[in-house]
């Protein structure tokens, strides 16, 4: 099975809109959204839920009042300051360590599992799509996207389907490296400045690590086209596949703003672009997949 990772080395490079257009012209697929801090996939596909299930990750400590004889250990030993003086827990500030169980007399604490977040699995316009909604300043984020590229691979083989779109995070921490790992490849989505040009190579950097292959392309690239030059004949020194470049075109945004992909919104240049990026991708992952999609089919969207 295909799996194609799309990542940049920041956030707002236009990954999510690049992918959405993926969606619309791939066939035989499942959409997975991996970037499960601000996942927005679903603004872009309408999905409507199927399954729903919660994430349960790590543990946050509760005294249990009966028990308790205030006797204040838990609230000496709590390095984060999560017990009130009136020996509840703030399970804001409760990072599950278990000092509090652990040094409470009475056995007056239990740690019980926390309630992170949901994950879905829902049908969209494109195909499936599994995605997830972190809870406000919870962690385990590499945790559920293990599990959501877990789903993904087993509606996939439900399915019969033969490959897998993921929408990873941005950056190189916990969350992208629990998204790279054992993808077919991954498509690095670059800006054409020196800091967008740092950026890809942490990223390349990471993909390498994990032994998968990278693709890269550069996102408005037209706005200094020095920059897309550099970024070019960076990746061909390395061995990086370089797909293509796309213009700046305010119909990504404007696409956006209706929940539609660019494929499915408007005309520009931008639209033959991504269509001939996705030629030179699915030309990578394998001549042997199906056909994706019908240009004549697009020609006249609005």
């Amino acid at each position: 099975m295909v799996e194609l990772v799309v990542i940049s080395g920041k956030g707002g490079t236009g990954k999510t809109s690049i992918l959405g257009a993926f969606a619309a012209l791939a066939s035989r697929k499942v959409l997975c959204d991996a970037d499960v801090d601000a996942a927005d996939l679903h603004l872009l596909l309408s999905p409507r839920i199927g399954e729903r299930e919660g994430f349960w990750a790590g543990y946050k400590a509760f005294i249990q009042p009966e028990s308790c004889i205030r006797c204040g250990e838990c609230r000496k030993k709590c390095r984060f300051e999560a017990v009130s003086e009136e020996f509840v827990v703030d399970e804001m500030l409760c990072e599950g360590c278990g000092v509090c169980a652990y040094f409470c007399p009475e056995g007056a604490v239990d740690m019980r599992p926390n309630l992170c977040g949901e994950w879905f699995v829902s049908d969209t316009r494109h195909g499936p799509l599994v995605h997830a909604r972190l809870g406000i300043a919870e962690e385990n984020s590499g945790k559920l996207v293990s599990l959501v590229r877990k789903q993904a691979r087993r509606v996939a083989e439900e399915k019969g389907l033969d490959m897998i779109l993921t929408d990873g995070p941005p950056g190189i921490g916990c969350p992208v490296i629990a998204a790279v790992g054992g993808a077919t490849a991954v498509l690095i989505v670059a800006e054409p400045t020196v800091s967008g040009h740092h950026d890809l190579e942490r990223a390349a950097g990471l993909a390498r690590g994990f032994h998968v292959p990278v693709l890269v392309c550069v996102n408005k690239a037209d706005l200094h086209p020095p920059s897309a030059d550099s970024i070019e004949q960076w990746c061909r020194g390395h061995g990086h596949q370089f797909v293509g470049r796309l213009p700046f075109d305010p119909v990504f945004t404007r696409a956006q703003l209706v929940g539609k992909t660019i494929l499915e919104h408007g005309d520009g240049p931008a639209r033959t672009a991504v269509m001939e990026l996705w030629d030179q991708v699915r030309s990578f992952l394998g001549s042997g997949l199906q056909p994706s999609f019908d240009r004549e089919a697009f020609s006249g969207k609005s």
